[in-house]
């Protein structure tokens, strides 16, 4: 039975039940006390203040069954109907509504407010669901993409050494070192997948240390000097910090970081003599990270953007250049993770500087 033939019920209890049992006694007390009755009756002012009484009773019980009737639906009937409402539209996938909380404080207004709670976040979660699929979509479309060009060059030269079209030490040499080159590429885009499915679901594994900064970028600088050799491009390293300085984090990971954002100085450079300038910085209670190219730079408009993710500029992250759109993405969310701060500046035809900050262990 519906909810509003129930009320209906229950009006029509309050009202008819008092009046038959009022009508019972009377009739009982007139079955009893008849002469009594039959005299008062004969008195018509008694006879009227009778008839007054029985409908002012009447009149008493209907307006309370009103006024209970409309409290009840009013309090429950409206809020319940809203729910099965809304009940009716999550079902068919609709989120986009909202349910309105009763001013009174109760189990109901209480019920409403959880039910509007569980409304919000499955429309958050149905949200970022569709944003997970299409950024997943992006990803696997810029993987695909980045993967036919060195897996084309990788089949080309190796056709080249099968066909004999290398036919000295040197040509054959040439050939062996861009299938090498291609297949590190390769392995690279692989590795920002596998990373990009750790961020996903926050399971990067992490494992934090007390390391001397100094140190640390003295054998970081060692290393990308000798990989940045073979590119053109030299690297100038300053120190500003104490000796001692230490800061808390992942060593894998901030190599990572700083793999991420030199391959990016790497790939869009535009000189013939490229450099890149890491310099350490001592800013009191943290450290500051400068790692600055003279590349193409970055359009004003894009700076801002550069850190979200699969995000490409003309300029800067151009498709053609490969790359899955992620690496600097994956740079924010490490350095944030380690409690620390990234943003960039760049100036067009000049260079891009992105600076890292996290705070000392003192």
């Amino acid at each position: 039975m519906r909810l509003r033939y129930k009320l209906i019920a229950v009006f029509s209890g309050i009202v008819l039940l008092p009046t038959v049992l009022l009508s019972i006694c009377l009739i009982v007390i007139r079955k009893n006390y008849a002469d009594i009755i039959d005299y008062f009756l004969k008195r018509p002012d008694v006879k009227d203040l009778a008839i007054k009484l029985a409908l002012l009773i009447i009149s008493i019980l209907i307006l309370t069954g009103i006024m209970l009737v409309s409290f009840i639906y009013r309090e429950i009937a409206v809020p319940v109907g809203q729910l099965s409402e809304g009940t009716r539209r999550i079902a068919e996938g609709d989120l986009d509504f909202e349910i309105e909380t009763p001013d009174v404080e109760d189990t109901m207004a209480e019920l409403c407010r959880s039910f509007e709670y569980m409304r919000k976040k499955l429309k958050e979660s149905t949200e970022r669901t569709i944003e997970n699929e299409s950024e997943n979509r992006k990803l696997i479309s810029n993987i695909t993409h980045d993967l036919k060009t060195p897996v084309t060059s990788i089949k080309g030269y190796a056709e080249g050494l099968l066909d004999g079209v290398a036919d000295t030490p040197e040509k054959r040499q040439k050939y062996i070192r861009t299938i090498y080159n291609k297949a590190n590429d390769m392995d690279r885009l692989i590795n920002e997948l596998t990373f990009y499915a750790g961020i996903d679901t926050n399971r990067i594994p992490y494992s934090f240390a007390r390391i001397n900064i100094s140190e640390y970028f003295d054998d970081c600088v060692d290393e990308i000097g000798m990989d940045l050799e073979s590119n053109n491009i030299a690297v100038e390293y300053s120190n500003d910090l104490d000796r001692d300085t230490k800061i808390i984090a992942d060593p894998e990971q901030l190599k990572k970081v700083i793999n991420n954002i030199i391959g990016n100085s790497v790939k869009y450079m535009d000189k013939e003599e490229g450099r890149i300038y890491i310099r350490l910085k001592d800013e009191e209670e943290a450290v500051l990270i400068e790692i600055e190219d003279n590349g193409r730079g970055i359009d004003n408009k894009d700076v801002p953007y550069i850190f979200d993710r699969f995000y490409r500029t003309d300029t800067s992250r151009n498709s053609s250049k490969g790359g899955s759109g992620i690496g600097l993405s994956i740079v924010k969310k490490i350095v944030e993770d380690h409690g620390g701060r990234v943003w960039a500046q760049s100036h067009l035809g000049e260079g891009t500087a992105i600076f890292l900050e996290f705070r000392k262990n003192i």
